[in-house]
C-alpha cells in the first residue's frame, strides 16, 4: 500500500474536546476524490471569464505588435507561476498547502503572511463575485431589452442584480469544491461558446465587411493609457488564487503525487484558455479597430457592438451563454470565503457545520457580495486600480514563496530568476495603480453609490 503523503497545515485544532479533524470538515478539502477531468473543468472555468472581453480594448491602446507581445509574455508568466504553485503544494514533507493563504503564512510568517495575503485573496474571492453580480445583472437587463419588441426594459438594474444573486445563492449550495465540477464544466462550455461566437461572427461576415473605415493606429500614447491597457491584459489572467485549492481536491500519495495530475490538468485547460484569449483579442480588434473604447469599462460596451452588427439571435446567444458562465463561475470564486468562514466556526465549535449553518454562511456571503455590487456599481471602472493588488497573487508572491520554501542556493540561477520576476511583478502592480489613478484624475469617475 502506498504511503499517504500529507495533510494540510493546521489540519487539526486543539481544544477541550481534544484534536478535531478540521481539514475533513471544510469545503475545500472535504472531498479529495477529484481527478484530471474535474481539475481541468475547475481550472478552465476559473481561468477564463468576463475579463477576456477586455483584451480588444487593450489592443486598441497598444496596437498589434505590443498587444500580441504583452499578451504572450503575460500568459507565459502566468503558466510559470502556476508551475511554482503546483510544486509548492506538497513542498514540505507531510504537509499539503491546499489554501493560498496558508502557503503565504508558511512562506512569510504569520504576521507578514496574513498582511500580504488576506486582502488580495479575499478580494479575488468576494470582489470577483461582486463584479460578477454587476456584470451578470447588467447583461440580464441588456438581454431583456434585446428580446423585447419595443426595446423597453420592464426590469430595473437593481431587479436584475436581485435575479442574478438569487440564482447564484442556489448554485452556491453544493457542499464542497469537488462537487462543483458539473458547474465548472457547464461554465467552461459556456465560456467557449460565447468566445467562439464573438470571434467567429466577424470572420463569417468577411465578404460583407467594409474594413476601409477602420483604423488600427494608436491615438493616445500617454503613460496612463499604455499602462492601463497593460493592466487590462494582466487582470485577464485569472485563477492563480484557486490553484492550490483545486489541487487540494486531488488524491495524493508517494507513488502518484497530486502535482502530476494537477499539471496535466493545467496544460489541458490552458491550451483552451490560450486559444480563446488570443482569438478574441486578435479577431475582435481586427474587426472593430478604433471603434473599441481603449478605456475598457463595462463588458456590455462590447456586447452592444454585436447587437448592432449581427442578428438578434446571435446577440441573444452571446448574452445567454455569458450570463450562464458568470453564474457558474460565482460558486467557485466564492469558495475560499466560504471555507474561511467555516474554518472560524469549526475551530470555535469543535464540530463540522450542519447543512443549515453551511447554507446560512453562503446566503450571508452572497448577500454581502450583492450589497457591495449595489453600493459600488462603478467597480468595473476601477478594475485595474483595485485589480493591481490582486495581481501580486498571480505574478509576484509565488516567486518569493518558492525562494522561502525551496530555499535555492543564494545567487543561483533559480534564485536570481525568481527574485527578478517577483520584483518586476511588484513594480508593475505599483505602475498599474499609478496609471489608473492618473487616468481617474484626468477622466473622472461617476461614483453612483447605491444607485445601480
Amino acid at each position: 500500500m502506498s504511503q499517504t503523503l500529507s495533510k494540510d497545515p493546521q489540519p487539526t485544532s486543539d481544544g477541550d474536546g481534544g484534536r478535531i479533524p478540521l481539514e475533513e470538515w471544510l469545503p475545500i478539502t472535504e472531498s479529495r476524490k477529484g481527478n484530471v477531468y474535474t481539475a481541468t473543468f475547475h481550472l478552465f472555468c476559473s481561468g477564463l471569464g468576463l475579463q477576456v472581453l477586455l483584451l480588444p480594448a487593450a489592443f486598441a491602446a497598444l496596437g498589434w505588435v505590443w498587444g500580441v507581445i504583452i499578451l504572450t509574455v503575460g500568459f507565459a508568466w502566468k503558466l510559470y507561476t502556476i508551475w511554482l504553485l503546483v510544486h509548492l503544494h506538497e513542498a514540505v514533507h507531510g504537509i499539503r498547502f491546499s489554501r493560498y493563504l496558508r502557503l503565504a503564512i508558511a512562506s512569510f510568517g504569520v504576521k507578514l503572511g496574513k498582511l500580504l495575503g488576506i486582502f488580495p485573496v479575499m478580494y479575488l474571492s468576494g470582489g470577483a463575485c461582486s463584479i460578477l453580480v454587476i456584470t451578470g445583472g447588467k447583461t440580464i437587463k441588456q438581454l431583456v431589452r434585446i428580446m423585447s419588441e419595443d426595446g423597453k426594459v420592464p426590469l430595473t438594474t437593481l431587479q436584475c442584480f436581485v435575479i442574478f444573486s438569487c440564482l447564484a445563492v442556489v448554485m452556491c449550495q453544493f457542499p464542497n469544491l469537488n462537487s462543483l465540477f458539473g458547474l465548472s464544466l457547464i461554465g467552461g462550455v459556456m465560456a467557449i461558446a460565447y468566445c467562439t461566437a464573438i470571434w467567429s461572427l466577424p470572420l463569417a461576415s468577411i465578404p460583407h465587411r467594409n474594413q476601409n473605415n477602420i483604423s488600427y493606429a494608436t491615438k493616445d500614447t500617454s503613460f496612463d493609457t499604455i499602462f492601463n491597457a497593460i493592466g487590462l491584459i494582466a487582470i485577464s489572467f485569472r485563477g492563480n488564487n484557486l490553484i492550490l485549492e483545486i489541487q487540494g481536491t486531488l488524491p495524493s500519495d508517494s507513488k502518484n503525487p497530486s502535482r502530476k495530475t494537477m499539471w496535466r490538468a493545467v496544460v489541458i485547460s490552458h491550451v483552451f484558455i490560450a486559444v480563446c484569449m488570443f482569438l478574441v483579442a486578435i479577431v475582435v480588434y481586427w474587426a472593430y479597430g478604433d471603434k473599441i473604447p481603449a478605456t475598457g469599462g463595462p463588458i456590455g460596451n462590447y456586447l452592444e457592438l454585436y447587437e448592432q452588427d449581427y442578428s438578434k439571435r446571435a446577440a441573444c446567444f452571446i448574452h445567454i451563454t455569458f450570463i450562464i458562465n458568470c453564474l457558474c463561475s460565482y460558486p467557485i470564486n466564492l469558495m475560499p470565503a466560504c471555507d474561511n468562514a467555516e474554518m472560524v466556526y469549526t475551530t470555535k465549535r469543535h464540530k463540522p457545520c450542519s447543512v443549515f449553518v453551511r447554507m446560512m454562511f453562503r446566503v450571508f456571503l452572497c448577500l454581502v457580495c450583492f450589497f457591495v455590487a449595489v453600493g459600488f456599481t462603478f467597480l468595473p471602472y476601477l478594475a485595474v486600480l483595485i485589480g493591481a493588488i490582486g495581481l501580486l497573487v498571480t505574478f509576484t508572491y509565488p516567486c518569493f514563496m518558492w525562494i522561502s520554501i525551496k530555499q535555492p542556493q543564494r545567487e543561483s540561477l533559480m534564485w536570481w530568476f525568481n527574485v527578478s520576476v517577483g520584483s518586476i511583478g511588484a513594480s508593475f502592480s505599483v505602475l498599474f495603480v499609478v496609471a489608473s489613478a492618473l487616468r481617474l484624475a484626468d477622466k473622472g469617475l461617476h461614483a453612483n453609490f447605491f444607485n445601480p
